[in-house]
Parts: C-alpha cells; sequence; structure tokens
C-alpha cells in the first residue's frame, strides 16, 4: 500500500499555521524552525517561499488586512454609514488577531490587502467630497482608533479583587472590580461610543465643506 502523501507545502499553508502560532503564543512562537516543525518539512523548504521570518509576518499580518470587508464602499452606502460599517468589520478582524496588531501597526508597506483596504478608503472619500488632504487625514485617524482599540481591554485592566480598590486612596473605584467580568460589553460599548462621537464631527466638518460648496 503505498504511503499516504504529505499535504504540498504552499504560501498558504505557511501563511495559516504561522497566524495559528501568533494567534496561541504570540509574535515570539515564529521562527522558520518551529513552523518547519508544525509543517512537518525541513527547515530550508520554506525558504522557496519566505527568506526571512519578518516576511512571513508580513504575510500573516496582510491575511488578517485581508479579512476586512470592503464592500461598503462600493454598494451605495453614505460615506458616514460605510466607515462605521468598516471599522467594526476591521476591529473585528484585529480582535480576533490580536497578537498581529504591532506588525500591522506599522502600516500597511508593499502587503497587498493592506493596500487595498487604504486604496478604498481614500477611494471613498475622495468620492464623497472629501479633498485629498482630508480623506488622508480620515483614513490615517480611522486607523488610530481601530488599532487602538484592539491594542487591550480597558476593562480587562482592573482586577476582580475588591480589596485593590480601597475607598480611601480611590474614592471613585468601588465597582471597579466588576469591570473585568463585563470585559467585552464594556469594550464594545466604549468602542461604539467612540466611534459615533468620531463620525458626529467628522459630519460636521462635511457639513462645513457643502455649505463653502
Amino acid at each position: 500500500m503505498a504511503r499516504p502523501r504529505k499535504p504540498l507545502l504552499s504560501t498558504d499553508r505557511i501563511v495559516e499555521t504561522a497566524r495559528a502560532l501568533v494567534d496561541a503564543e504570540g509574535l515570539a512562537a515564529v521562527s522558520t524552525r518551529r513552523l518547519a516543525a508544525e509543517l512537518g518539512v525541513s527547515g530550508p523548504s520554506l525558504y522557496n517561499h519566505f527568506r526571512t521570518k519578518d516576511q512571513i509576518l508580513e504575510a500573516v499580518a496582510d491575511s488578517v488586512s485581508a479579512q476586512v470587508e470592503l464592500s461598503m464602499f462600493e454598494d451605495g452606502r453614505d460615506w458616514r454609514t460605510a466607515l462605521h460599517d468598516w471599522a467594526v468589520s476591521y476591529r473585528a478582524a484585529l480582535r480576533d488577531h490580536p497578537n498581529i496588531v504591532p506588525v500591522l501597526a506599522r502600516g500597511p508597506g508593499r502587503r497587498p490587502a493592506g493596500l487595498r483596504l487604504a486604496d478604498a478608503v481614500f477611494g471613498a472619500m475622495v468620492r464623497a467630497g472629501w479633498p485629498p488632504a482630508q480623506a488622508t487625514s480620515i483614513g490615517a485617524l480611522m486607523r488610530y482608533f481601530i488599532m487602538g482599540s484592539a491594542l487591550g481591554s480597558f476593562a480587562g485592566g482592573f482586577v476582580d479583587d475588591e480589596s485593590a480598590y480601597d475607598p480611601a486612596d480611590y474614592p471613585h473605584l468601588g465597582q471597579a472590580h466588576l469591570l473585568a467580568e463585563q470585559q467585552e460589553k464594556i469594550d464594545e460599548r466604549a468602542f461604539e461610543t467612540g466611534l459615533g462621537a468620531l463620525l458626529d464631527g467628522l459630519a460636521v466638518q462635511y457639513a462645513g465643506l457643502v455649505r463653502e460648496g
């Protein structure tokens, strides 16, 4: 009986395996030796697809960018609704893969999915009537806000030990020990509050542009 063949090594398979490692153990877990072991191949075979660990991490980052929905910029939604829906999709992708955020935060570089994302946002804002300089600023500020929301949890930063918040020292933190157990709900509400305020401010600016005509 013929021995079962191992799945062929491919760029996609390497990226999927590296992404799973990053998700489970963080960026430091990724090395060519570790990846080769996970894939059941020899280390040198990886070099046919990626020359360095950094290239692998860049590809993992781009695979996460590719998960962000962009159809809202092409299906007739107004610019504010499109930005909101895109931000929610972007945050969801980062929430699912938080350990890759430091790589994504460097900017898109030459990553194709990252560049498509930037192109979609900028193009939609310009089509909506925003001057190019302001469209660039909008893309930047949205990225700052979304990336920042993905770098850590506000609610998760508090311990669930009531004794840590002595009212003599922290008179307004009497309920802080309850935050961690409501982490997802609190962080979600904070994101929507901040996103709404950000878009409200942009809407005021946009109304001014329309008046100036």
